[in-house]
């Protein structure tokens, strides 16, 4: 199959340490021109921290875009010269204050994939030791572990809203 958008150009508009804003004009074969606003994202992981008891270790945290806490498994986007596993392991300690000394790749999704070419990887992080939370100034964390039995009725009560989350918990419903 053939490209359907003939890119024309491409603008970087703002970028930060995660992501970069572009614009891009394309050409559709029509001969009509468009533009076409997304992020251009280095990716993200994302983490199912699974204590011994098949407990998950969630986090609740204040979201400023719809002014309310959010229940979600831990993760973060990938700053440049990261690697998947190495933000894990940063973000697992970051958001959490455990430590994962064993990871297994779950599988991988793009959140929006009208809105950005985000890969977001989803990990199983286990045998996990407590450390010391590490939150930046710009984070409102606090723990939760929820029984996995628990996670489908927060999903139907609407309590975990977070789509990354549900995902998530979706590959790693897969594999179990």
């Amino acid at each position: 199959m053939s490209e359907i958008f003939d890119k024309i150009s491409s603008e970087v508009l703002f970028s930060n340490p995660y992501w970069k804003y572009k614009l891009d004009k394309y050409r559709l074969p029509s001969g009509s021109i468009g533009d076409y606003h997304f992020i251009d994202s280095r990716g993200s992981s994302l983490i199912i921290p699974e204590l011994d008891n098949h407990t998950f270790v969630m986090t609740n945290q204040f979201r400023y875009l719809n002014h309310k806490f959010s229940i979600e498994f831990p993760g973060g986007g990938l700053p440049e010269g990261v690697s998947f596993e190495d933000n894990v392991i940063k973000e697992l300690e970051e958001e959490t204050g455990y430590i994962a000394h064993k990871l297994e790749l779950l599988g991988e999704f793009n959140p929006f994939n009208g809105v950005t070419n985000e890969i977001c990887k989803v990990f199983l992080a286990s045998e996990l030791t407590k450390s010391k939370q590490k939150l930046d100034d710009t984070e409102s964390i606090s723990i939760m572990k929820v029984d996995k039995n628990d996670i489908f009725q927060l999903i139907k009560s609407n309590k975990i809203w977070d789509g990354m989350s549900i995902s998530a918990y979706f590959l790693y419903h897969l594999k179990t």
